[in-house]
């Protein structure tokens, strides 16, 4: 069976929220955290697990990265067409 991208990043999704799920149970029934305490850290846990996804470039480090490049080149071949 082959995956493409797409199944890929949606696979990737799936996963982090299961892991903040299993997050917040551990917390919440071993750690004896009130629950809403540990289910504000699990929501806080799968967003922080994208941005640090050195292969998610919608959102995160790679992202913000890839932004700097993109507006470097577009000032560059702006600069270039005006002294045409």
């Amino acid at each position: 069976m082959k995956i493409n991208n797409s199944q890929k990043s949606m696979l990737k999704s799936y996963l982090r929220a299961v892991i903040a799920s299993a997050f917040v149970l551990g917390l919440a029934l071993v750690a004896d955290i009130r629950p809403e305490l540990a289910v504000l850290l699990g929501a806080l846990l799968a967003p922080v697990a994208k941005y640090i996804d050195p292969s998610e470039t919608d959102f995160g480090i790679i992202a913000e990265k890839s932004m700097i490049e993109i507006k470097k080149v577009a000032s560059r071949s702006s600069s270039t067409k005006k002294t045409k």
